[in-house]
């Protein structure tokens, strides 16, 4: 194979223009395609910046021909030339270098390629283990550079925004203590501590902290974190936080700095101009219009509760759910009685039993009727109190769920996202951001039969709900928020507790004990001894962002080297078994 000594590279493929017509350029990258006419040989040389025709002629140089005849998709070239505008009716307007071509003098084959398993295109529609198990030339592909300039991008804007805010970037270690609560950790074994571990950081949450302690006010870091969970389409065991803290600061300060990196962010990436201030919706409301903590506001169909009206009615199922604590809760599909068959309905209700619903009652309204199984036992005024609070109008299907609260907010919550893709409400162009706040401090954990962290046991509790930590912890509201992006969680945080007697009187209520919370956390309460600062802050998913913005439906395709359902990782092959003689040095005998 030929080597580069002697040549450097003058432009990448996109940065010859026009102005460079009549000089001679070099350039280098790989043969996307190849077509050859006879006498002339085009090829489509392509890098990380696009694509440009080269041209090779043997009127122009017999040699360099002659060689071009060896080239096919995927070989890395490095071609000497002169740049010329082409001819009118060969003009591309498809591609940025289209007025132009290189005519070529000099040829080098720095490296053959053996035919792809797949062709390396925009948009390839091709088996997603496939692409990761080839993912070097997965990663080939405009489309997925595209996201990771973008990633880049992004990084960079958020760097320079929190540098321009005064904040430090301070890197906190990966190898740490294993803590309860959240994820699993993933373990790390000490070959010179035997039968000791340290723990990946799931988040730098207690380091952040303790920068505040030490007086740094602002922290930043773009850092790794790790948790053993099963996966999903946007979820990863390891992924990237922009990960921030504050000290003197409320909610309000912490959340306007924020909407101002968005702002940013969008401006620079997607010359998209985003409103602020974003909308705040109590966690409360949000469960109780929407059905989620991380609602998509993109569209309507809100949930409405009709509780009060069919408490006493004559339909069995809905009464009952109410006189046990449930709820009977409704969206309203507008204009869609035209638009969902039969057919369709039975297809809802079996998607809400997937979310532990036993069913879903609906009915139809038409010119004349309503179409439904239910109405027959329900009176007049209660079909019209429902039709009223519900809004409905001639064309609109009324969908019902009766349950426990949670089984209806889920149920009902995922039906409102999947009535929306049926419509194709969904339109990726559209970016809607919004602050959900005020999340419940503790929920109940009925297998543990204790009270759990909402968020994390380091989280303030609203000043005017301190009253109720002795006589009911679950109507405690937590200064907590998380910021939504078109129903889907980038990221969140809290203010913090600074109080060591507020913190032991929360862990007292998760049910540690002072001599677990001194063994797991003694480090932290130690340190509020020494005067502690109001401070709070958050972390984004940089990859759930960085997905949004690109329009990707899953976060691996804006990872360079991601992991799949199983947590593997299919190029490298990765986990894998390691020698013995590893394991004796760890200590660490495996039984399966």
């Amino acid at each position: 194979m030929e080597t580069i000594q002697g040549l450097r590279r003058t432009h990448r493929c996109t940065e010859v223009t026009t102005a460079e017509v009549g000089t001679q350029v070099t350039l280098m990258g790989w043969a996307q395609r190849r077509r050859d006419l006879g006498g002339v040989i085009f090829v489509d040389l392509r890098d990380r910046s696009g694509i440009i025709q080269i041209v090779f002629s043997s009127e122009i140089n017999e040699q360099t021909f002659l060689k071009a005849e060896q080239i096919r998709n995927e070989f890395v070239l490095a071609a000497v030339g002169t740049v010329v505008l082409r001819d009118p009716e060969a003009v591309n307007a498809k591609i940025k270098t289209g007025e132009i071509e290189v005519k070529i003098t000099e040829l080098r084959i720095l490296s053959k390629s053996e035919t792809p398993p797949f062709a390396i295109e925009e948009h390839s529609d091709v088996n997603e283990a496939t692409r990761l198990k080839y993912r070097y030339l997965d990663l080939r592909r405009p489309d997925m550079q595209q996201a990771m300039v973008l990633r880049h991008k992004v990084t960079k804007l958020a760097r320079d925004f929190f540098d321009q805010n005064d904040f430090l970037e301070i890197e906190t270690p990966m190898l740490t203590k294993s803590t309860p609560e959240g994820a699993r950790d993933y373990l790390v074994p000490s070959r010179v501590q035997p039968g000791k571990f340290f723990a990946l950081p799931q988040s730098p949450q207690l380091y952040k902290q303790l920068l505040m302690l030490s007086g740094f006010d602002r922290y930043v870091q773009i850092v790794k974190c790790f948790r053993d969970e099963d996966l999903r389409a946007d979820r990863q065991p390891e992924f990237t936080q922009i990960d921030l803290e504050m000290s003197f600061v409320n909610v309000d300060d912490v959340l306007e700095l924020n909407e101002q990196l968005m702002k940013k962010i969008f401006k620079e990436t997607l010359d998209v101009e985003i409103q602020t201030p974003f909308l705040r919706l109590p966690y409360q409301e949000a469960m109780d219009r929407f059905g989620s903590d991380k609602p998509d506001l993109r569209f309507g169909l809100e949930l409405k509760n009709l509780s009060d009206i069919v408490e006493n009615c004559g339909f069995k199922v809905f009464a009952d759910v109410v006189k046990n604590g449930g709820s009977v809760r409704a969206i309203n599909a507008k204009g869609c009685a035209d638009k969902f068959s039969r057919r369709d309905l039975d297809s809802m209700v079996d998607f809400v039993k997937i979310y532990r619903a036993k069913g879903m009652a609906w009915i139809i309204v038409t010119e004349n009727e309503l179409k439904s199984p239910i109405t027959k036992f329900l009176s007049e005024d209660e079909v019209q109190a429902i039709l009223d609070r519900t809004h409905a109008e001639v064309g609109d299907i009324i969908m019902f769920v009766a349950d426990k609260n949670e089984v209806v907010y889920d149920s009902l919550g995922n039906l409102r996202l999947e009535i929306a893709r049926r419509l194709d409400l969904l339109k990726k162009d559209e970016f809607n951001l919004l602050w959900v706040t005020e999340f419940p401090l503790l929920e109940y954990d009925a297998d543990e039969k204790r009270y759990v962290a909402k968020h994390h046991m380091f989280t303030s509790p609203m000043d005017e709900d301190l009253a109720l930590l002795d006589t009911d912890p679950a109507k405690i509201r937590a200064k907590a928020y998380d910021i939504v992006l078109n129903g889907v969680e980038i990221g969140g945080g809290s203010i913090r507790i600074f109080n060591t007697d507020l913190q032991q009187k929360i862990f007292d209520i998760v049910g540690f004990s002072k001599e677990q919370a001194a063994l797991q956390f003694g480090f932290l309460l130690e340190a509020f001894k020494f005067g502690a600062p109001p401070h709070g802050g958050m972390a984004y998913g940089l990859d759930r962002l960085v997905m949004l913005l690109t329009g990707k439906d899953s976060i691996r395709d804006v990872i360079a080297f991601p992991k799949v359902q199983n947590a593997s990782e299919l190029m490298m092959q990765s986990p894998s078994e390691v020698e013995l003689k590893q394991l004796k040095e760890l200590h660490i005998r495996t039984e399966l």
